[in-house]
């Protein structure tokens, strides 16, 4: 294999044909949290990979684009994709720019929510193997659908990547999208997928995880009840639930969560229109 290094400046706004079949969704946003879209020249697809994660690639020939998430905890400045084609490496380059997220003060009144116990402890642990295998899981797909609808409606409440205090303690920013519904709402598949994982959690409570392909998957937190299992097909609006209040919760509410390359990245930017 030969390394090749090839800086390049991506343009947010680059020019394709009627023919090109560009991606319009997700959005781009170079900011921790974001999606950072590449257009690769190749007549075969390429693979790529950010941080030795395999990335999305979506398109055909002569126009193909990976579709990266990018995590939030990563710091501004330059960063790099890898791409092979024909047996050639090759690293694209980027900018990430800085974003400050705002912050949010919740009093949640389970207080082992926000100090778990040993015994609490133990399930956390366990229970957090099962979630990682679920993000980080991985199935080819040629063609992939990214512009997702809401799952539920309702008003966003919580936005994508708060800094969070749980009484007054800090903890990870949001990785999600809130949306208030009533208790036992029609929670509905973003779009077509395989249903990976089902379980009750001590954050997330009632949980699906729906994978679309290529590491794009969806997350749906705090269910009032399930109504898939692991190994389901789903179609885009199929019913996977209800909206609840279960987990670490302050009210009944949908969290909805986006991963690229097992990177939870802002869903509002696979949506056409917000809510």
């Amino acid at each position: 294999m030969t390394d090749i290094i090839r800086p390049i400046v991506l343009i947010l706004l680059p020019v394709f044909s009627a023919v090109s079949h560009a991606v319009d969704f997700p959005r781009s946003e170079h900011v921790p949290g974001g999606v950072v879209k590449i257009t690769i020249n190749s007549i075969d697809r390429p693979l790529a990979w950010f941080q030795d994660r395999p990335v999305l690639v979506t398109g055909n020939a002569n126009s193909w684009q990976a579709i990266v998430g990018i995590p939030l905890e990563t710091p501004p400045g330059e960063h790099h994709l890898k791409v092979s084609q024909s047996n050639i490496n090759t690293r694209y380059a980027f900018t990430i720019t800085g974003k400050d997220y705002e912050t949010q003060y919740l009093a949640i009144k389970n207080k082992r929510q926000v100090n778990p116990n040993p015994e609490d402890m133990r399930r956390i642990q366990k229970e957090t193997k099962l979630i990682q295998e679920a993000k980080f899981n991985w199935r080819d797909k040629d063609v992939i659908d990214m512009t997702l609808m809401l799952p539920v409606t309702g008003r966003f409440s919580s936005p994508f990547g708060l800094r969070r205090f749980f009484n007054q303690q800090p903890r990870k920013p949001h990785s999600g999208l809130d949306i208030v519904a009533e208790e036992g709402s029609p929670v509905k598949a973003a779009a077509d997928g395989i249903v990976i994982n089902t379980g009750n959690y001590f954050f997330n409570g009632n949980t699906v995880f729906i994978d679309h392909g290529q590491g794009l998957i969806t997350m749906y937190c705090h269910l009032s009840r399930v109504d898939v299992k692991e190994g389901d097909k789903l179609n885009r609006g199929d019913l996977i639930g209800g909206v609840g209040s279960t987990g670490r919760v302050t009210g009944a509410h949908l969290h909805w969560g986006v991963l690229l390359n097992g990177t939870m990245v802002n869903p509002e930017l696979f949506l056409p229109d917000k809510n």
